[in-house]
C-alpha cells in the first residue's frame, strides 16, 4: 500500500534488527513492515506469529531460531553467526524479535557482534510487552498520582534463576511499579524477595499471558498470592507481570477496551448471548 512517508531502502549485505511488538500485527511499525516485505532472509524468534510472517515476500528464506523450553534451539552465538554469514553473502537479513530488540531481546549483543564483523545494520525499535502488553490489559505503566517510577526487570538470569545482580530490597522500596519479563518460573522467589525488602504482601499484581493476541489472559491477585494463583490458573508463557497499584486499573479499564476487529468491547461481548458472542 502506498504511503506518504520516505522509508529507507533495505540494502543487500545489511542486517536489520527489528522489534515486532508483543503479538498483535497491528503494532508493527512502518519500518518493521518494510523490513518483512523486503528481506531475503528472516531469522525470527518464537514469539513471531504466522500472520506477521505471512507478509514476507515470495521466496524469502524464513529461519525459526526461537528458544522453547524442553526443545533443542540454537545458541546465541549460532544465531549471530547466521546473521553475519547471510549478510556476507549479500542478502538482506532481517532479525525479527518479539517486543523491542533492545529490551531483554539480546539485540545489543547481536549489534556488537555485527559491528565487530564489519556488517552494517539498522535498529528498528518495537513496542515492548512491558508497555504495549500491559496497555492491552488495561494497565498503564505509569499513572499520575499512582505511579511515577516504573522499573523493567528480567525474571531470570543467564542460569535461569533469579538474577543475583538485582538489588531486590532497593527495588522493592524504590519502584512504585515493577514490570517483570520472563518471570513465571521464578515468581515465587521474586515475590518473597520483594516482601522481604519491605513491599506489602497485599500489593496488587497482574499476570498478562500472550499479551495483545487472541489468546491473551489476565490474572489479577496480590504479591503474597501471585505465585500460587499463577499455578492454580495455569498462567502461560510468554507472560508479563506487573507489581504495583496500577494493576488495580485492569478491572476498571479492560471491560471497556475494544478488543475485536469489529470494535466490540469486553462489556459488549459479556452482554451478548453466548452463541452470538462466539460468532463475533
Amino acid at each position: 500500500m502506498a504511503h506518504p512517508f520516505a522509508l529507507p531502502d533495505f540494502q543487500p549485505g545489511t542486517v536489520w534488527l527489528v522489534g515486532a511488538g508483543p503479538g498483535d500485527a497491528g503494532l508493527l511499525t512502518l519500518l518493521a513492515l518494510r523490513a518483512i516485505e523486503s528481506a531475503d532472509v528472516i531469522v525470527h524468534d518464537a514469539l513471531i506469529g504466522d500472520d506477521i510472517l505471512s507478509a514476507a515476500r515470495p521466496g524469502a528464506l524464513i529461519e525459526d531460531v526461537g528458544k522453547r523450553g524442553g526443545r533443542l534451539s540454537p545458541k546465541q552465538a549460532e544465531i549471530t553467526a547466521r546473521l553475519i554469514a547471510h549478510a556476507s553473502e549479500g542478502r538482506r537479513v532481517l532479525r525479527l524479535k518479539g517486543g523491542d530488540p533492545f529490551v531483554f531481546g539480546r539485540g545489543g549483543e547481536e549489534a556488537l557482534a555485527l559491528a565487530e564483523a564489519g556488517v552494517p545494520f539498522r535498529i528498528v525499535p518495537g513496542v515492548t510487552a512491558g508497555i504495549g502488553g500491559l496497555a492491552y490489559a488495561g494497565i498503564p505503566a505509569t499513572h499520575r498520582g499512582m505511579a511515577s517510577a516504573t522499573a523493567f526487570v528480567t525474571g531470570h538470569g543467564a542460569a535461569g534463576t533469579v538474577p543475583e545482580d538485582v538489588d531486590w530490597p532497593a527495588l522493592a522500596r524504590g519502584a512504585q511499579v515493577i514490570v517483570l519479563y520472563m518471570g513465571l518460573r521464578t515468581l515465587e522467589d521474586i515475590a518473597t524477595r520483594l516482601m522481604e525488602g519491605g513491599r506489602s504482601p497485599m500489593t496488587p499484581v497482574a499476570i498478562v499471558s500472550n499479551a495483545s493476541t487472541p489468546r491473551q489472559t489476565v490474572v489479577t491477585t496480590s504479591l503474597v498470592r501471585c505465585a500460587r494463583e499463577s499455578r492454580r490458573l495455569n498462567a502461560k508463557s510468554p507472560a508479563i507481570i506487573v507489581v504495583g497499584e496500577v494493576a488495580r486499573l485492569h478491572d476498571l479499564l479492560a471491560p471497556w477496551q475494544q478488543i475485536s476487529p469489529n470494535g466490540e468491547t469486553v462489556a459488549d461481548l459479556a452482554a451478548t448471548p453466548a452463541t452470538a458472542a462466539a460468532q463475533a
